[in-house]
């Protein structure tokens, strides 16, 4: 699901429900907060009572959570590095592995001795009743497609944080921002974007031959289509952190509203004439051959040297489709490898 994350998330949609398609995109601006918490930050920090504002509604929290829950995405990774590990997060199955949760909360969860999530349906069937069993403190949603209807219904059972301003549109440091101050510890915040700022600018240093070589990373949602992801969509993020220059011809389409995207169609495939590499993703194996196949796809000149990057597995494209303290680590000497072999596939 993720790989279509950004796609799903600003125009995401897609990409969770059938994984089908475009994840969504991501941008805003930024949300800063109290003073740094844990337990006994409401009485010494003066971080609480704190009020966060989210185009959905404002979220009053009293005192320090301890009962979490999380919907969209990044949010549990955030909670879990910030010290809580959450009750209850929002299930994302096309991501997950055989553990039935995706890889890096498995793994940041159990190695921490602590009791895994319970995960319930989200998105348009939201369910609020296991939420609502969940007996939460605090729900964080600022990086989300909830609803006005389904924020109505979660602030009544608990404070919910929600995004700024449009769905699945926050940027990865706000939203790492936002939750530390909703859980009093905005100092946390800025270590922890601090560490992966450095994480992606440590990988970077160890690959001077990505310098000057662009890249477009495109999307499709069937046969005939063709999207790209703008500059700050949080997967192209990910790859110009780590050397590569977004071409410039991304900011030639209008951004399809509400995503940091843009639907060019597959007539504008030569546009991309100039990209040294071409990120991409696909839902399945079928979804592959039937794009690839195409002869405008095939025809891009990055495509037809090979210097493709495509996710090996629905965890990984996952995964480098967000950027937040788990995955970047999780991703990063995973990514290297595939990248340098489409650089290497480039420069024939």
């Amino acid at each position: 699901m993720l790989g279509f994350t950004r796609v799903r998330r600003r125009a995401l949609a897609a990409a969770a429900t059938a994984a089908a398609v475009v994840l969504t995109v991501a941008g805003c601006s930024k949300d800063d907060g109290g003073k740094e918490s844990s337990g006994s930050a409401d009485k010494s920090s003066g971080a609480f009572p704190v009020t966060i504002k989210s185009a959905l509604g404002p979220a009053e929290i009293t005192k320090a959570p301890k009962r979490i829950v999380t919907l969209g995405q990044g949010s549990a990774e955030t909670a879990i590095a910030l010290g809580t590990t959450p009750v209850g997060i929002e299930g994302y199955p096309w991501g997950s592995d055989k553990t039935g949760y995706l890889p890096w909360i498995h793994e940041a969860v159990t190695k921490k001795g602590e009791k895994l999530p319970k995960q319930f349906t989200g998105g348009e069937e939201l369910d609020t009743e296991a939420i609502l069993e969940l007996d939460p403190d605090l729900i964080l949603a600022p990086w989300s497609g909830i609803t006005q209807k389904q924020f109505n219904v979660l602030k009544d059972i608990a404070p919910t944080v929600a995004y700024p301003d449009l769905p699945w549109s926050t940027n990865w440091d706000q939203q790492i921002d936002t939750i530390a101050k909703a859980m009093g510890k905005p100092e946390e915040a800025k270590k922890l974007v601090a560490t992966i700022e450095k994480q992606l600018a440590d990988a970077a240093a160890t690959r001077p031959q990505y310098k000057d070589l662009k890249f477009s990373y495109i999307y499709n949602s069937g046969p005939g289509t063709l999207g790209i992801f703008k500059p700050e969509e949080q997967r192209v993020k990910m790859v110009s952190s780590l050397g590569l220059t977004v071409d410039p011809v991304v900011n030639q389409f209008p951004e399809t509203k509400g995503t940091d995207s843009a639907l060019i169609g597959l007539e504008n495939a030569g546009k991309l004439k100039d990209s040294d590499l071409i990120f991409t993703f696909y839902t399945d194996e079928k979804n592959r051959r039937d794009i690839e196949k195409q002869p405008l796809y095939a025809g891009i000149p990055a495509v037809k040297k090979g210097a493709v990057v495509v996710g090996d597995t629905a965890s990984f494209v996952t995964a480098s489709s967000i950027i937040n303290p788990l995955t970047v680590p999780w991703t990063v000497d995973r990514y290297l490898p595939l990248i340098d072999k489409a650089v290497a596939a480039a420069k024939k």
